[in-house]
């Protein structure tokens, strides 16, 4: 039997290996088409996430492929827009998104996002407002950002009132990715 990715060895976690084939497997079948496989987008691929077990697959190389993945769901995804409804249609739909973000791009640093609840932790708001301003600095003058460079941002941790809330802030981040993705 032969493996997708390199294992970890016995005495390291790694992703389920089960779990890791039969998403690729699935994602082959949908992306060629085949049989009766449930649809799968490129936001399904990106939130997907796999069980750590001993001796399972090295992570890294399987969140490369999992991005490459992701990056062919979204070409595809363009490609298909594109032919069904023009180019301009396609900017029209990515402004939208933009759009979206372009809300909390606009809000003070130290107020974009809601803080932690009490006790908990969360994303130091200055490395979030960062990011925040190199997005502006991204849609209001050209500057270079790619998603990958979003996908890679570590923020650093805060807790309570002096942190903002992760879930906003990462369903945020993954916001700019798609958008980043659909003009890559």
């Amino acid at each position: 039997m032969s493996t997708l990715f390199r294992t970890t060895g016995r005495i390291r976690s790694g992703y389920d290996p089960a779990q890791v084939d039969e998403f690729f497997d699935r994602a082959r079948q949908v992306y060629e088409g085949k049989g009766s496989a449930e649809p799968l987008t490129a936001r399904d691929v990106r939130l997907t996430a796999f069980d750590l077990v001993r001796g399972g697959y090295a992570t890294g190389p399987v969140d490369a492929a999992m991005d490459r993945l992701e990056r062919a769901f979204v070409t595809r995804q363009r490609t298909d827009y594109v032919t069904a409804h023009g180019q301009q249609a396609w900017m029209d739909h990515l402004a939208a998104q933009a759009r979206t973000l372009y809300g909390r791009l606009t809000r003070p640093d130290g107020e974009r996002f809601a803080p932690a609840g009490r006790r908990q932790q969360g994303y130091l708001p200055a490395d979030v407002d960062a990011l925040c301003h190199r997005l502006v600095d991204y849609f209001d003058n050209g500057a270079s950002l790619t998603s990958d460079e979003i996908r890679a941002v570590t923020f650093r941790r805060a807790r309570g009132a002096k942190a903002y809330g992760e879930p906003a802030v990462d369903a945020f981040c993954d916001r700019a990715v798609e958008v980043l993705l659909g003009v890559e």
